[in-house]
């Protein structure tokens, strides 16, 4: 059983933390491009998208951590 502060545990904080600037984030462009500013919004997209790419491999990583502490 992890300890409170394993590795995969705190990986998994860390990964809470960036679904959450995600959220933070999204709620920003669409505030920013209702106000006319597309270019910035679709910027921010971009970096939106490289978040969510990351999200899956961040998730698959977690698991492959956490079943080898199972073991």
């Amino acid at each position: 059983m992890p300890s409170e502060y394993s590795l995969s545990i705190v990986l998994e904080k860390i990964y809470e933390n960036q679904l959450a600037l995600e959220a933070a984030l999204m709620e920003l462009v669409i505030l920013v491009e209702q106000q006319g500013n597309e270019a910035i919004g679709e910027n921010a997209r971009g970096a939106l998208e490289r978040i969510g790419e990351n999200a899956g491999f961040i998730r698959q990583g977690l698991a492959q951590l956490i079943a080898k502490e199972k073991d």
